[in-house]
């Protein structure tokens, strides 16, 4: 591009400093990048396999900041009406975790551009490479093996030992468990996890597929809770839902799990039952009334 500069005997072209040519290509590669991080992530879809979302649903954006009244540190209590044996015999929290873009994210190595790994490896994301089996077979009729690389949520190793503390864990991921379980056994070497549930324990719907029905972990679902980026994981029981924003490479200073889901879980330890907190809190089930999910559906 040139400027240009007129005079009454001639028209003189001045070539615009170099520095702004530079800035016109890093706005295009910064463009660019952006790009590739929302196309990138269906690369692994043989590994984890179809979402119950899809790119034709409506988009959810989940409270980015829980606004609560949290109870102080030195607050045993579960309300105002509540004794102190009350107390001393509420059952354990059960807290549901999802795996992809809730805890990590994963892409095929062989795809993933070295722009996006950098990025966020000079942000300060950690992460590993995985050897996992796929649902494809090679020729030999062997099980193709496929390489991916992992990013962690930041916080996630401190995230996991807080709430170990105060509940019991378990894993319910719509993934294959050739794919899931080698990445869980990495993030949770140390076991806290009571149970793991993978795609085959999922149910479908007539509005969703792979959908995470919580009576198959509990009966009693006052205290239970599950925390997915995907809230049809969780349309059985909505009540019951803590709607994540999806995690990817490009967010290394995401503070989700430390910052917004944790004092959160904390909170909803001290309830007798967490549903009441959750419905005043996410409005799931207005929320999945809007898009054409009927109340008969759900399962108290």
């Amino acid at each position: 591009m040139a400027e240009v500069v007129e005079s009454q005997t001639e028209v003189v072209y001045a070539p615009k400093p170099v520095t702004t040519l530079w800035r016109f290509v890093l706005k295009w590669l910064m463009f660019l990048f952006q790009v590739l991080l929302r196309f990138i992530p269906t690369s692994l879809t043989l590994l984890v396999g179809p979402s119950s979302s899809s790119s034709s649903t409506p988009s959810f954006k989940p409270l980015p900041v829980v606004e609560l009244e949290l109870p102080s540190r030195d607050s045993h209590t579960l309300g105002d009406d509540d004794d102190e044996d009350d107390n001393l015999t509420i059952e354990k929290l059960t807290i549901v975790l999802d795996l992809d873009e809730t805890l990590v994210c994963a892409y095929e190595t062989f795809s993933l551009p070295s722009i996006i790994r950098n990025q966020a490896v000079e942000g300060g994301l950690k992460w590993f490479d995985l050897e996992c089996v796929s649902s494809d077979k090679e020729v030999d009729g062997k099980p193709k093996l496929n390489h991916v690389t992992v990013f962690e949520r930041p916080g996630l190793h401190e995230f996991l030992r807080e709430i170990h503390e105060f509940a019991d864990l378990v894993l319910f991921t719509a993934g294959l468990e050739g794919y899931a379980k080698p990445l869980v056994d990495i993030i949770d070497t140390e076991k806290r996890f009571i149970n793991r549930l993978y795609r085959p324990s999922t149910t479908s719907t007539e509005y969703r597929e792979h959908v995470k029905d919580l009576s198959c972990i509990s009966k009693d679902l006052s205290r239970i809770v599950i925390v997915d980026n995907n809230p049809f994981s969780f349309l059985l029981q909505p009540l019951n839902g803590i709607p994540c924003i999806p995690f990817s490479a490009g967010q290394p200073y995401d503070d989700q799990l430390l910052v917004v889901l944790l004092p959160l879980l904390k909170h909803l330890s001290l309830q007798k039952d967490v549903r009441p907190v959750l419905k005043k809190t996410f409005y799931m089930p207005d929320w999945f009334e809007k898009q054409g999910i009927p109340a008969s559906c759900w399962r108290f």
